[in-house]
């Protein structure tokens, strides 16, 4: 488990057969992640949505109220695109998962009326007493709607031994961290951002998956996930991030909130074409969408999304599929990221991806898995079984194992070891 470092001083600063390209997952734009040489799966997830916990951190110009820090009084202005914005922020403590990490991946739930927004960043810390710091790198911009703000992501920044990766911090192995949220409303307004959640998952692992794990508590569990196809969304506003064929990340997560009864209320997305299938896809698409990256896939950007509608919701990496299984018996399906060549996931609706996003749904009696593939051509064909030894080497290998944790209050998470 982390240990929180206590706090510091603040430094100032503000498909068919074919194989599917487009619907690429991040973390380095192919879905490749950065491997240690240990054969330990390290993962570490941080978490504030408390009001203690938030009060671990060290706030200027924010407050804690109901749970959620809340933009209080500006600390600072800050031009940005030609605009002027009043700023407050918030710092974490510094955090040690407890081994040395190569990546991180920061996620958030937030309110961002008005002409508000937030931004995220991240700085390490080297081992040792009096470890050198490195500088703060930006994780993400991002505001809930796109009438005002460019969600976008910083890719790049490539100094002191880290960089980021659309939205995955990597560093050649770092003790601890520190997060910083940035809260901006237009200079002169009343505009109050504010936020539910932030997480931080820190990992190191292994470049194979290892041997396959063993069935476990939810065999022979099939959860009722609604069926959606991003294939039906052919051609649909190709502006955000290719159009439908690219949207396996939005259409799996309106999957999962379909199935919370969470899908956005119809007057939000009544600027779809009136004859588009399941136009909530569509909007979850132009809501996810980052516009550096120019794709829907942005992980934390996604659960941003659908953390208001459902309850909670945040990125992570799971070990194995036996810790999927805990979620599947508490009811709660998940996203995943894999990514497989030609004859190395059979039965797929596409023989190869460099990156792909779907729900697990479900487990069988011997432990294969039930998914809802978004990239079957019709809603009929999204429901399919996956080996389970091919599904955990496509899903660990690609991915490191990373899921989108999504849950309502009817769900809790189940006991965690320390990664959710």
């Amino acid at each position: 488990m982390r240990r929180l470092l206590g706090p510091i001083l603040l430094t100032v600063a503000l498909a068919t057969t074919a194989t599917l390209t487009g619907c690429t997952a991040t973390g380095g734009e192919t879905g490749a992640i950065t491997t240690a040489a240990s054969t330990a799966r390290d993962i570490d997830l941080a978490r504030f949505d408390t009001a203690d916990e938030w009060r671990t951190g060290r706030a200027a110009g924010a407050t804690v109220v109901d749970d959620r820090l809340r933009f209080d009084s500006p600390v600072g202005t800050r031009r940005y695109n030609g605009h002027r914005y009043e700023v407050a922020r918030w710092d974490s403590p510094w955090i040690a998962p407890g081994f040395s990490f190569t990546e991180l991946i920061a996620s958030w739930s937030a309110a961002t009326p008005g002409a508000s927004w937030i931004e995220v960043r991240v700085r390490g810390r080297s081992a040792g007493t009096g470890g050198s710091r490195t500088s703060w790198d930006v994780l993400g911009r991002w505001a809930r709607g796109d009438k005002r703000i460019q969600r976008s992501s910083v890719s790049g920044q490539t100094d002191d031994g880290t960089s980021v990766a659309v939205d995955t911090w990597r560093t050649t192995g770092l003790a601890s961290y520190q997060l910083r949220v940035v809260l901006l409303r237009g200079a002169g307004g009343g505009a109050r951002p504010s936020l539910d959640l932030t997480t931080a998952m820190a990992s190191a692992l292994p470049s194979t998956a290892g041997a396959t794990s063993t069935p476990g508590p939810g065999r022979g569990i099939v959860l009722p996930v609604p069926r959606y196809s991003q294939m039906v969304h052919t051609g649909h506003y190709p502006e955000w991030g290719g159009g439908g064929e690219a949207w396996c990340s939005p259409t799996s997560t309106s999957m999962v909130l379909g199935y919370y009864d969470a899908l956005p209320r119809p007057r939000t997305y009544r600027w779809v074409a009136g004859e588009h299938t399941d136009p909530w896809v569509d909007h979850a698409a132009r809501m996810t969408y980052d516009h550096t990256y120019d794709g829907t896939g942005n992980w934390p950007f996604t659960t941003a999304y659908a953390a208001p509608l459902a309850g909670k919701a945040f990125v992570t990496r799971l070990r194995s599929l036996r810790e999927a299984e805990r979620f599947i018996a508490a009811g709660i399906p998940l996203v995943v990221s894999v990514a497989f060549g030609r004859g190395e996931l059979d039965g797929t609706p596409i023989s190869a991806s460099n990156g792909h996003l779907l729900v697990i749904s479900g487990f069988r009696q011997n432990g294969d898995v039930v998914v809802n593939d978004p990239a079957s051509s019709t809603r009929a064909g999204v429901r399919r079984t996956y080996g389970r030894d091919q599904f955990e080497k496509v899903w660990l290998e690609a991915s490191g194992g990373l899921a989108y944790v999504i849950h309502d209050q009817a769900h809790p998470l189940p006991s965690s070891p320390g990664n959710w």
